[in-house]
Parts: structure tokens; sequence; C-alpha cells
């Protein structure tokens, strides 16, 4: 196994065992290449997953390569054991609140951070027998553990410790991911620092943590650190936090974080890093003041870097820059017969977006599209995605200004959460439902909703948007009393309710009127 690899498993406890006898076994012994290949699919994350096991189960002959871990960076660097670790600092957080709802917690409880970690370890070990290199096999996908190189437009390479395999190919799947952007900050290099790839084989808890890079990794880790017990500031170059978002949306996550103890640094400047005998040591200026702080861990999580070096692309003609492999709405590749998905090639860097496009790889690459129709487009995609801070930040479609710029009139509603009597009853009431929609119809644009379950409240929009169901669907649907998904009903009648004009009124009165007599 790659040192890379290594990296990324410590400590090599059982669970970690369990973990790499699945998704990088020791044992692993290549297939010997029988024929030229439907479909060769280079990289296991999710994208090269879902195309390799699809394509497999739909009769095609597959091959997958991995040279790290399969599963890629949802199971083991991303979705998964960061999730782990946020539903252990929602309990913590949960615990010191709970005399709100009578509970009386005792001095001396115990706090165990590796605890938590052993628990995000155990689990993610057992999720991982799903993306298991023997569970693929015995789908039918040829699996190689190996370094995947191309040798030409038709030929690939696969480089292991048990020998090399040549393997031909009618079509391709590039999805190799992408790793964590690493800033040209002075200093950085001379400190040991930690990335979404490391931070998760911790098994103490840092007292200080210095977070660079306020968007989605940056800002879930940092309130979450903070919730264990860390003393965290979060360090970033724009006004506030998740830069992309709507700035009220944000300023209500940024105010929980701050009541969870996290110290925000923003509009920051001359950042520098700065290694001493005990401390890593950080200055920068935040707002006109300069600070000098001392940290046991730096975190850079500043956002993400295509896996494009070392494949061969060149060989296979296959053009990439440094947003990554360059893909038409077809997710093909200037090799006609190489196509991408995931990471590698989407500005949308979620698990659910590679999955998405992996079904688009498979359709266009192995169907034939006769008169040059059939064809699937990543530009259809309804795309939502969401920030698992508390409360959390779900979004959907166009932002208001996205809309206009686009040309486009819109109507845009905003419903509090502190009305909604579900939010009220759990204690869960900052936040908000905001529905854009098109003007002169019902038709919906997009949506964010900032809550503590947003990203499961967020489908519904999402599903009317895809079945392009307008506001009047979501309108005239019963949502069951009382649960907080009722804002998204109540968001859209307030559109409703704009647009009941007062004509229509003054002709109800009459006809009521009318009624009586």
């Amino acid at each position: 196994m790659s040192e890379h690899s290594q990296s990324l498993i410590l400590p090599h406890d059982q669970y970690n065992q369990e973990l790499v006898a699945n998704v990088h076994p020791d044992d692993w012994i290549n297939p010997e290449p029988t024929g030229r290949y439907n479909i060769v699919v280079i990289g296991a994350g999710t994208a090269g997953l879902i195309t390799a096991v699809v394509a497999a189960s739909l009769g095609a002959k597959v091959a997958l390569i991995e040279k790290h871990l399969m599963g890629g960076d949802c199971l083991t660097v991303g979705c998964v054991p960061s999730k782990g670790m946020i539903r252990a600092a929602r309990a913590w957080a949960d615990l010191r609140k709970a005399a709100e709802f009578g509970l009386r917690i005792p001095a001396g409880v115990e706090y165990d951070f590796g605890a938590v970690m052993a628990r995000m370890r155990k689990l993610r070990a057992r999720i991982s027998r799903n993306d298991s290199a023997q569970r693929y096999a015995n789908l039918g996908v040829d699996v190689y553990i190996g370094s995947g190189r191309f040798l030409g437009a038709e030929t690939i390479q696969v480089e292991s410790a048990g020998g090399s395999r040549i393997l031909s190919f009618a079509r391709a799947a590039i999805c190799t991911g992408a790793r964590a952007t690493i800033p040209q900050i002075p200093g950085l290099h001379e400190v040991e620092y930690l990335t979404n790839e490391t931070v998760f084989s911790l098994t103490e808890l840092p007292q200080r943590l210095g977070v660079i890079g306020a968007g989605p990794i940056g800002c879930e880790l940092a309130q979450s650190f903070a919730r264990f017990g860390s003393h965290v500031h979060l360090i970033e170059t724009a006004h506030g936090i998740m830069p992309k978002e709507d700035r009220d949306a944000a300023t209500i996550v940024e105010q929980q974080m701050a009541r969870d103890g996290v110290k925000l640094l923003c509009c920051s400047k001359d950042l520098r890093i700065q290694k001493t005998d005990q401390v890593k040591r950080v200055m920068v200026d935040s707002h006109g003041q300069r600070y000098d702080l001392a940290f046991d861990e730096i975190l850079v999580g500043v956002g993400r870097t295509p896996n494009v070096e070392r494949g061969g692309l060149e060989a296979a003609g296959v053009e990439y820059d440094k947003n990554g492999i360059m893909v038409n709405s077809r997710l093909q590749t200037s090799n006609p017969n190489i196509y991408a998905a995931g990471d590698v090639c989407s500005r949308y860097k979620f698990t659910h977006a590679a999955d998405a496009m992996a079904q688009i790889v498979i359709q266009n690459a192995l169907f034939p599209h006769p008169l040059n129709v059939g064809y699937a487009h990543v530009d259809a995609l309804v795309m939502p995605w969401c920030t698992f801070t508390e409360p959390e930040i779900a979004h959907v479609g166009m932002y208001e200004q996205e809309a206009k710029e686009k040309g486009l009139e819109v109507e845009t509603y905003t419903y509090k959460l502190n009305e909604v009597d579900r939010a009220v009853l759990d204690g869960e009431e900052d936040g908000f439902a905001r529905v854009h929609i098109q003007r002169g119809t019902d038709k919906i644009l997009g949506a964010t909703i900032v809550a503590d379950h947003a990203g499961d409240m967020i489908s519904e929009f999402s599903v009317a948007m895809k079945a392009g169901a307008g506001a009047k669907t979501i309108a005239g649907t019963i949502h069951p009393y009382p649960t907080q998904a009722e804002v998204n009903k109540k968001v859209v009648n307030l559109w409703r309710k704009a647009h009941f004009t007062e004509g229509t009124k003054k002709v109800l009165i009459k006809l009521f009127a009318w009624m009586r007599r």
C-alpha cells in the first residue's frame, strides 16, 4: 500500500484494519485481462463505483482501477467520517443545553474525544463493506488495485506490487476525484498541518485549533471541534463565512458558531505561519487588527484540486487545466471515447453529484444514439447541496442575484422558522425557508433553507423543480402538522397570498353577497 493510503488510515486499530481489508486488501490479486473491455473506469470513488457496478449489471465487460482506497474521499476522508464527528459534536452540544428541557447534568461528566473517533472509525469500517473490492468483484467487475496510466487512446496500464497489466477498452471513464488544495501561505510548509485527509486520524483533541478557510469543510469541522472543547479560530479572507451563500443565511450559522466558541477572523490579510519548539504560530490581520496566535494544530480547508497528474492524459488525447478535465455537456472529454465524472471535472464536488454524473456517463458511453439523439446532459441536472453545520444550510437551483443576472424577473419570499410551531417546540427556530419564483408564473427557480434538518427538507423543492411542478403544487400538498417541513408550504403560500389580488377579492365579496341573498 502507498504511503498516501497509509496516512489516511491511522491509527492501526481493529476498525481501520477492517477498513483496509475491505477497500485495499493486501492480498488482492489483479485479474488477467481477457479481451477488450466495454468500459474501463479509473478511480473507485462514488462516480467510479456507480459507473462500474451499473455497467456490469447491464452486462458490460468492466474494469475498475483504484490505486488508493476504494470508496474514495467520501468513505475515508469526507462525508462518512465528518458526519460521524458532527453527530457526536451535536450530542455534546445538546448535553450542555439539557437544562432547557428539564435535565440537570451533575458536575464531573466525562467527555471522551478518543471514544468519538473510535465510534467514527467503527462505523466507517462497517460502511466500507459496501465499497469493498470483493463485493464489486462478486458483482461482475474486474477490480484492479494499482496505479492506472493511459498508454494511448484505447489502452491503459495498471502497475501494482503484483506486476503490470495492460487493458484495452472501447470506452473509458476518468473518475479520479480531487484532493485538498494547499494554499501558498508563508511558513505553512514548515509545520505539520492537517487537511480533511488527515484530520480524521486524530485520537486526541487539540486544545488550540486554527482552521484556515470558512467554506463548508472549514465551518463544519470548526464548529465540531469547538463543541468538543477545542479553542478554535476560523480564518477567512472573505467577509463572514460561506461566501457563496446568502449573507443572512450564513450569518445565522455564524452566530451559532460564535455561541459554540468559534472565533472568526474574517477579511484576513498577510497570513503567515511560524513553527516554534512547542507550538505553531499564526500571524494574521483581521479588520485592521494584528493577531499572533499559538495553536497545537492547524487545519487547512480552502477547497479541492482535481487529480489530473500522472495519469497519462496527454497520451490519451484528454485535455485538462487547473480546474480539471474538460468535458462537454455529455461528459465527453476531448477524446470522444473517454468520459469523466465527479470531482475531477465538476464544479459540484459532492457525492450525490458524482452519482448523478455517473448515470450520465453510463447512458452516453454504453448505448447507441441513432440520429444523435437520446443523450443525457449534465446541464439538465437539478443539483441541491447542504453544509452540515448546525443549523444546516441547504440550497437548490439559482440564487436571486444569479437569476437576475440571467435576465429573469424573480419574486423572492422568505418565511422564518420562529413562526413554525414544530421549530419553536424543538427549540430550533433560528432559520428560514426562501424560494425564488419566476414572475408571471409559479416556476420555482431556486430555494434556500436554513434549519437543523435543512438537508432533508430541501428535497421537496428539488423534486418539484425536476418534475416541472411549481409553487402551486407545493402549496396544494398536505404537510403533516407539526413538522418543520411545513415551512416549505408556508413560504410558497406567501407567493399565493401575494397574487390574491384586490380585484379578485372584490369579485369574491360580490359573489358571497349574492350567495347570502
